[in-house]
């Protein structure tokens, strides 16, 4: 298709890289000169800064469609009608499709089966744009964030009552403040992780990566920031209603999950340390499953961290106010398991327990002739959980970060990657590097701290992520269960975090909270598989107003993409490939619109 404009314009004999970046701003930041509202309303002056610095005279000249053909019979399927999807009833302002609290009860309470993940069918789905509560406000800067939320973000005092006395959280005038305690720390998250750092790595960057189960508010994940380690805090949707919303609005990773009868959407060996702080998970049922499920996740010697009941239950029954005999036999199951599973206690002190899994698969009997093995292929499926031990994987020495985020795995060095080899490892890191640099000349804020929770919806080997890596983001890495699963065991051995996700299904996570979405593939990997619209209208639940959003698809993908979004109230802007418009693969850069309950008018208006 021919190149529209006069060829013999003297304005087209730009250098290509001046242009583009000229292009790219111009397009992206006319978007976002209107774009961010602060904590409070008022305009974001550092896109309007650069909005006025922007050059724009170049912009006649190109038309980022007219490289490529499509199936729509023009550039930008201006000739085709666009569906405008409608705002959700105010009523499903907190909504999340597979927990829903109203249909969860229709589930077992058995082993927590009620609480896990329940998707309405597709007849069921909603299919319209969920609103943002009144007053919603962009959120604090980290580490701001992590002190203090908006109220208005989420209107929940429930937990300031019931965990008053324990420093979870507080409400002061128009914020909630987050004094950094627990059950299980009264004198602080931090004083607590000095004291679990007497035994546990935590100083060095050798232990990188936590799962915190039963995270409340998260505010041990929030704080192990501090030592440059990033937990992924779970906690279901339960009586206590907004802990995993509070965890992402300060800024904390999180997601709705619980542990019951599923396997966690996790691989094998993935995690450094796992904690729970009083998670009121009964360890010692049911033959020890979740334990065992505990010891598939963590990897060869890893830490698991119990706090509170049972441990040292002479101490502190009756505070505790259970009877003696109750807790004995509760600790002695535990002790009895680990001791199965080859743990070994390293630490007992007050109320606190550590246990390290061997190094080693081999050097312990009892774990391969007194328990039940799992097949070797049960490792990284999520499915129903069994009670059997998964063998563990060949592993390396354990590196500390950074060190580890650019080092070659050893799950690619040993082949356990089908098809990645070291070389195609660095390559992806260097393509990734390429990629994300020019997402930076585009949008010139994505390092200053604006976008903080970040997703990365078709995450491959986690190499976007390292390329972004920075103490003022983190990144979601999710891989899509009909990709690559043995990928996700390469981002939590380079110090990333992620989890498994299906994109016909709705993401574990409250409306609101990533402030910017990246997907690399995604549409071009579920052409078969669901509705691309169905996918999109999760992507707006799960993004904040004004938050962004950058495609990266064949054109023709894209194409349809934009044009979908266009009646979501979403701003776009098609911009070519870094390498120049004759690649067919472009970029959608595109901007959630401001708009929140009851509002029919937008930021854009």
């Amino acid at each position: 298709m021919a190149t529209k404009g006069n060829p013999g314009d003297n304005r087209n004999n730009r250098s290509p890289i001046s242009v583009f970046i000229i292009v790219g701003l111009c397009g992206f930041f006319y978007i976002l000169g209107l774009w961010q509202r602060s904590g409070f309303g008022k305009g974001d002056s550092i896109a309007v800064e650069i909005t006025k610095h922007t050059d724009c005279s170049v912009l006649s000249d190109l038309n980022y469609e007219t490289h490529h053909d499509d199936d729509f019979g023009t550039s930008d399927g201006s000739d085709i009608q666009v569906k405008e999807f409608k705002p959700c009833d105010d009523r499903y302002i907190d909504f999340t499709p597979c927990h829903d609290q109203m249909r969860a009860m229709k589930f077992p309470r058995e082993n927590m089966a009620y609480r896990e993940r329940h998707c309405f069918p597709d007849e069921d789905k909603l299919r319209c744009l969920i609103p943002a509560p009144r007053g919603y406000a962009t959120p604090f800067p980290w580490p701001m964030s992590r002190d203090y939320v908006p109220y208005a973000n989420a209107p929940y005092k429930s937990l300031t009552v019931e965990k008053a006395v324990q420093n979870w959280i507080q409400y002061e005038g128009n914020v909630f403040r987050f004094p950094g305690g627990g059950t299980q720390f009264p004198n602080g998250a931090d004083a607590y992780i000095d004291e679990l750092a007497s035994a546990i790595p935590l100083d060095n960057g050798m232990v990188r990566t936590v799962l915190d189960t039963g995270c409340g508010v998260a505010s041990f994940g929030a704080y192990l920031f501090k030592k440059n380690v990033i937990a992924m805090s779970i906690a279901p949707r339960d009586s206590h209603e907004a802990q995993v919303q509070f965890a992402l609005e300060r800024g904390v990773p999180a997601i709705i999950g619980v542990l019951g009868t599923v396997m966690l959407p996790f691989p094998s060996g993935a995690f450094d340390m796992a904690h729970c702080s009083r998670c009121l998970i009964q360890w010692g049922s049911n033959d020890g499953i979740y334990m065992k499920e505990v010891d598939r996740v963590l990897r060869p010697g890893g830490y698991w961290v119990l706090s509170g009941p049972p441990i040292n239950w002479r101490m502190h029954f009756r505070a505790w106010q259970r009877p003696e005999y109750e807790l004995e036999e509760e600790q002695r199951k535990i002790e009895e398991i680990a001791k199965l599973l080859c743990w070994e206690k390293k630490y007992e002190k007050g109320e606190t327990a550590i246990w390290r899994k061997q190094l080693q698969s081999g050097d312990c009997t009892e774990r391969e002739t007194q328990t039940t093995m799992c097949a070797t292929t049960y490792s990284d499926d999520v499915w129903k959980m069994e009670s059997c031990v998964t063998p563990s994987k060949p592993t390396g020495p354990w590196k500390p970060f950074l060190e580890r985020l650019n080092a070659a795995p050893s799950r690619i060095t040993s082949g356990f990657v089908p098809g990645v080899s070291v070389e195609a490892f660095e390559e992806d890191n260097r393509l990734w590097k390429k990629h994300v640099n020019a997402y930076k000349r585009i949008n010139k804020i994505i390092s200053t701290g604006r976008y903080r929770n970040i997703m990365d919806m078709n995450a491959g080997l986690g190499s976007f992520a390292a390329a972004l890596e920075s103490p003022k983001l983190w990144v979601m890495n999710v891989v899509p269960t009909i990709a690559e699963k043995a990928n996700l065991g390469v981002i939590f051995e380079r110090g990333l975090i992620g989890i498994y996700h299906d994109w016909c299904e709705g993401f574990s996570t409250y409306p609101r909270t990533y402030d910017l979405i990246h997907a690399n593939g995604v549409f071009s990997l579920y052409k078969n598989g669901c509705d691309a619209e169905d996918i999109l209208l999760e992507m707006d639940r799960i993004l904040r107003p004004e938050g962004a959003v950058i495609f990266r698809d064949q054109a023709d993908v894209l194409v349809k993409v934009k044009r979908i979004v266009k009646g979501m109230r979403w701003n776009t802007k098609m911009v070519d490939h870094e390498d120049g418009p004759m690649v067919s693969e472009k970029m959608l850069f595109a901007v959630k619109q401001y708009w929140v309950a009851g509002d029919n008018t937008t930021s854009s208006e």
